[in-house]
This record gives structure tokens, sequence and C-alpha cells, in this order.
């Protein structure tokens, strides 16, 4: 191959994708599960330039014939070119990190920072720290070693800590929902940054939104940041304008791989809208009352005739947790499914939310939907809802004319949405 990248295991890996989006050159993904397999593919040296990735940032040094300094301070090389059979070794992702910091206004100046995790990443993560001024940088790992002075998660709280960065696995697909630190035990934090990319919204990222912290970001504009300059490295030029780069890949990436779902009333229109819409963006479409059903084997009025609503409500949020934590996908919701914040959690990790808003006069009366009994019954389920629809939205779409003035509305609500 001419260009890629190398690691254990990269079946998630959007690093084709953002370099083929880049520079338009083939970009393959060899993973090699054996560190047999890695020295042999380094041994031959068949490639013009490659990344590496977990567990062999390390492994790779020893075939370099030339490590940048800064590669070789930190002790990991993400970032291989092979001139004339010499593979000479640098370090992007601290130029990556370096990147998502600054771009999110990230000042580091005379702060305590936390970091999680022991690996290599720390490392990196940790050379920003200090070239950036940090007064102080601490360790966190699940498993403390006091002689290297790291804490425990628990010491952690009571640290003082101003920035959280977290380098560990915690919360990355597909095992979503993990977080190790109490944030919202921890006053005064200015940033919370994750260098996992996907989701786009791990669990520490929204347990810091959800604690008013200033700076809540995770991996992926450090993800896109590092192929940047990994790229100038391989082509041995430089971009113009490296962070407008940066900046229109992130947003096409986002565009492409984030859910788009959609909130609202029964009978709103989520499902006409939503199939018109993922055809437009290219998305799989799925249903979450269609899930259930499928799940179930039975339909949503006989669920709620056997468990009541409390019963489908714990299916509803078994097939939301399934599917939110996926990407590419528009998702039609039913109308209770902001009734639990679990439920929006699982939406928002990586996904946009879109309210359906048709006027409380135009929907249906009856049929499948066992809540919608009378125009009585809506109005009072409006009223509740609404309130919830509106906090968890991104945007609100009218649904008031036609169907194509829905569309067109919601196109315009993601443009905006991706393009800011």
């Amino acid at each position: 191959m001419e260009y890629g990248l190398i690691g254990g295991r990269l079946g998630h890996s959007y690093s084709k994708l953002i370099h083929e989006m880049l520079c338009g050159y083939r970009y393959d993904l060899c993973p090699l599960p054996t560190e047999a397999d890695a020295r042999a593919f380094l041994e031959k040296r068949a490639f013009k330039a490659i990344n590496v990735t977990l567990p062999y940032k390390r492994l790779v040094m020893e075939y370099c014939s030339f490590i940048d300094p800064r590669a070789k301070a930190i002790g990991a090389v993400n970032t291989v070119v092979n001139h004339n059979g010499l593979l000479y070794g640098y370090n992007t992702d601290y130029l990556g990190f370096a990147h998502l910091c600054a771009a999110h206004g990230v000042d580091f100046t005379g702060r305590t920072v936390l970091i999680l995790g022991t690996g290599g990443t720390h490392n990196t993560t940790s050379a920003v720290a200090r070239d950036k001024g940090a007064a102080r940088i601490l360790t966190v790992s699940r498993k403390p070693d006091p002689a290297k002075g790291e804490l425990s998660y628990e010491e952690a709280v009571h640290s003082g800590a101003q920035i959280v960065i977290n380098t560990t696995p915690a919360g990355m697909y597909p095992n979503v929902g993990t977080c190790n630190l109490d944030i919202a035990a921890m006053p005064g934090l200015e940033a919370v940054l994750d260098v996992v990319y996907n989701p786009e919204k791990t669990e520490i990222i929204l347990r810091a939104e959800e604690a008013g912290v200033p700076v809540a970001a995770s991996g992926l504009e450090m993800l896109v940041a590092q192929a940047v300059y990994a790229a100038e490295y391989f082509l041995d030029r430089k971009f113009e304008d490296a962070p407008a780069e940066i900046s229109r890949v992130t947003a096409a990436i986002r565009r492409d791989t984030l859910n788009v779902v959609l909130i609202g009333m029964p009978s709103s229109g989520k499902s006409t809208i939503g199939r018109m819409l993922a055809e437009k963006l290219g998305k799989r479409f799925i249903d979450l009352d269609d899930e259930v059903v499928k799940a179930d084997g039975r339909t949503i009025p006989e669920i709620f005739a056997a468990e009541g609503e409390d019963g489908f409500r714990a299916k509803e949020t078994e097939q939301t947790a399934r599917f939110g934590k996926e990407n590419r996908q528009l998702l039609s919701c039913g109308g209770g499914v902001v009734k639990r914040p679990e439920n929006l959690r699982a939406l928002h990790q990586n996904g946009v939310v879109l309210f359906i808003d048709r006027p409380v006069e135009a929907l249906a009366v009856g049929g499948s939907r066992p809540l919608s009994s009378s125009m009585e019954a809506l109005r009072t389920m409006e009223a509740q809802r609404r309130p919830l629809y509106r906090a968890a939205a991104d945007a609100v779409v009218p649904n008031t004319g036609t169907l194509e003035d829905a569309l067109r509305a919601a196109m315009e609500a993601l443009d905006e949405i991706f393009d800011s």
C-alpha cells in the first residue's frame, strides 16, 4: 500500500474517510493483530507513509532511522514516512491535541490538570499541557501507583483540578455510557477534554455539559487535526491554511457520520419527513417504534394492554440505547421518548436532534397510538411534552405547511448546525 493506518484493531476507525476526504489519495486500513504481524509489516517497508495507532506507537520507533525530537520526548510515533527505505518517525497527536485545545480556548497557564489514564496518549497530552504552562499535572489510574504519585478516581475528585483530560477508552464505542470520574462533584472545572471520538459525546462529555463546565470537547477535531498534519509529512508540503482544512473536514465528517434524530408528538410527521430526509442525506432510516415491535413481537397497543406504559417505555429505552450508539442513521422516535433522561443521553451521544413541531389541532386522534385517545388527551400531552421537546432539541422544524416545506426547513437547520 502507499498510505494507510496500522494498528491492532481498526474496525471503527474514521482515518480512511478523513484522509481520502482531505487529500484524495487512497488510504488503507491495515489491522495487524499481533506484534509479529506488525514487525513483519515494518520490516518489509512496503509503503510510502503510514499512521500508527495502538498498540504499536512505541514498537514502530525501533524501525525508525530518524525520530523527531518531540516524538522521542513523548515516547510515541504515530506517523512514519519512508524515504528510500529509511523510516522517519513523527508524532502528530501532539499537534492534534494542541489544536483541539486552541480551538476551544483552553488556557493551561497556571492550571491544575488531571489526566485520566497512564498509556501513551497520557504522555502526549501531558506534553501539551506542560508546554502550554500548566502548574500541576496529575495522573489518575484505576490501579494507582503511589510511588509514581498517581491518584485514584476517588482522590481525583478532590484534586482541585481546573482541566480534566480523558486518555482512557472509557465510554468508547461499543462500550458507551461509561465514566469513572464524578464530574458533578468537581466545582471549578473549566474544561473537560476527551481524546475518544466515537461516540461524538462520550459519557464524560455528557456529564460535563450537564454540570455546566464551560468547555466540553471530545476527540474528533484532534483526530482530524493530527491527520492534516500527518498528510503534510506524507506529501512533504504544508497546507496553506491547516486550521481551515481541519474545520472543513471535521464539519464534513460530522455531517456524514452523526445521526439525525427526530422527536415530536405522535402523528407530527416524524416518520414521513424522516424517510424523505434519510434519502436526501444518504442515511439509514430507523423507526424506533417499529424496532420495539420487531424486538417484542407484539403491537404497541398489545404491549400497553399487557404491561402498561412503564413496560412499553422500558422496551423503548432498550431500542434507543441499541441504535443511539450507532451512526449514519435517521432515527424517528416515539412521541414519549423524551420522558426518560437516559433516552436523551443515548440520542445526543452521536446525534443531532430536531423537534418536528406540528400544531396540536393537526395531530391524529386514536389509531395505533394508545395515549392519543382524544383531542383533549392530545392537548394535555402536548402541554406536558412541549418543554421537554424544546429542551432536548438542537433545532425546531415547523411542520405547518407542505412536506416539502418541512423537509426544506430540516435541511436548513442541519446546514446551520453542521456548518457552525
